[in-house]
């Protein structure tokens, strides 16, 4: 068997082994969205960047509940998760026009999953060549933003959508996203 290394992973990894609450949880509990890097906050579930990406713009979709099981989550959790991928997919092709996206989540640490216990759906832009030599060789992962920059790029056009929703009616949109202090 072959082992392909992924030194960037590290930081996350040695992070989780620390980790004794919920990552999602927290980010929920914050009082500043953008500190907290969650662009939209709906009904059922919520949208944040991941703060260990793979690339540019590596957002993840969360039920808004603490919960491990997709099985037994409802179907206006699902289809909102469902809808704000939808959007990401869109927000994202528009602002980093990838070649392509990777949408999946891992259930279970057996699957893969670095928080098992909240379920949660990955949305990662995908480029032509993006799997370079730099992590393999120089255990450095090559970004052109920061956290920062990501959410202020795609903060603006999750807003938009959100109000877009308040004006179609109550079946959509969510409790507003808080602005900064």
């Amino acid at each position: 068997m072959r082992y392909i290394p992924a030194p960037w992973r590290e930081p996350y990894i040695r992070s989780g082994l620390a980790m004794k609450r919920c990552l999602f949880c927290e980010a929920l509990r914050g009082r500043d969205d953008r500190t907290c890097r969650i662009l939209h906050r709906g009904r059922h579930a919520f949208v944040l960047l991941n703060t260990y990406p793979y690339t540019c713009g590596h957002l993840m979709v969360a039920p808004r509940r603490h919960t491990a099981d997709l099985a037994g989550a409802g179907p206006a959790l699902t289809a909102e998760i469902m809808e704000l991928v939808q959007r990401a997919v869109r927000i994202l092709g528009r602002r980093y026009r990838p070649h392509g996206f990777n949408i999946g989540l891992n259930l279970g640490h057996a699957a893969g999953a670095g928080v098992a216990d909240h379920f949660h759906v990955h949305v990662v832009c995908r480029y032509t060549g993006d799997a370079s030599f730099m992590p393999l060789v120089s255990r450095t992962r090559v970004f052109l933003e920061d956290l920062d920059t990501t959410y202020d790029r795609l903060a603006p056009d999750f807003a938009r959508a959100r109000q877009r929703d308040a004006r179609s009616g109550p079946a959509r949109g969510g409790r507003p996203t808080r602005k900064p202090r």
